[in-house]
């Protein structure tokens, strides 16, 4: 494919995480959108299963090995993407762990905290700055970072606020990645590219043990709103369904 705008192609998005969950009703919802949608999963049995699940219901995909851990998965799924599709339309940083338990501060296990950070945060940026190059190439490229409202700090000190357990792990992690996509936005201001933070509320999801009161397809509109905002869409902010999250 030629390194050509032509903005009459399917446009294209990289999901991580894509094979369950949240992120496959990201894919899912883009690819009902006309997207070609990338499924980026280190499973490789999930990833071809969410894959098929996804062109059975008429979407154009296709899957991508990666582990937002690894400099080298990320390095191959950023040449994928470049083969296949040429450039990048939207890149939604779903791929994330709580790190598992305990977390109160005062008993965590320091691998634990180095964990979430890990895949949460240094695997958004190692995803981000491989795939900026092609979404460069896009006329109107978006990055969405799947955070949660847990990582707010504002509401994390308001009294009677819900912000779930005491966490030394993934919460800070997700407050680590707000600030990140912040920085992001600082950079990237003047150019083509938005880039938000959403939050898909409390979803039931492996990550809760399927515990939460929304369905992963409600847990993706959000991130899908902000994948196919306009030119004159927000940046370097913080969203829920219900409006815009304080930092």
């Amino acid at each position: 494919m030629s390194e050509t705008n032509d903005v009459s192609e399917p446009k294209v998005a990289l999901v991580t995480g894509a094979n369950k969950g949240i992120g496959y009703e990201i894919a899912a919802g883009l690819g009902a959108l006309g997207w070609t949608v990338a499924v980026g999963a280190r499973d490789e049995e999930r990833r071809e299963a969410a894959v098929a699940k996804l062109r059975a219901a008429g979407a154009d995909a296709f899957g991508v090995p990666l582990d937002v851990t690894d400099d080298t998965s990320v390095t191959a799924a950023a040449r994928l993407v470049e083969e296949r599709a040429g450039r990048l339309d939207a890149l939604v940083n779903n791929a994330g762990i709580t790190g598992g338990g305990p977390q109160e501060p005062t008993v965590v296990d320091p691998d634990r905290v180095r964990a979430a950070v890990e895949t949460n945060v240094i695997g958004v940026i190692r995803v981000t700055n491989a795939l900026l190059p092609l979404l460069r190439r896009a006329p109107s490229p978006r990055i969405v970072n799947v955070s949660s409202s847990v990582g707010s700090l504002t509401l994390q000190t308001t009294p009677g606020a819900e912000t779930g357990p005491i966490s030394a792990a993934y919460s800070p992690s997700k407050t680590f990645l707000n600030a990140v996509t912040v920085q992001y936005a600082k950079e990237l201001a003047g150019t083509n590219i938005l880039i938000n933070a959403v939050c898909p509320g409390f979803t039931a999801t492996d990550l809760n043990e399927f515990r939460g009161t929304r369905t992963p397809r409600q847990g993706a509109v959000s991130a899908i709103r902000l994948a196919t905002v306009p030119d004159d869409g927000p940046t370097g902010r913080f969203f829920s369904d219900e409006g815009e999250i304080p930092w």
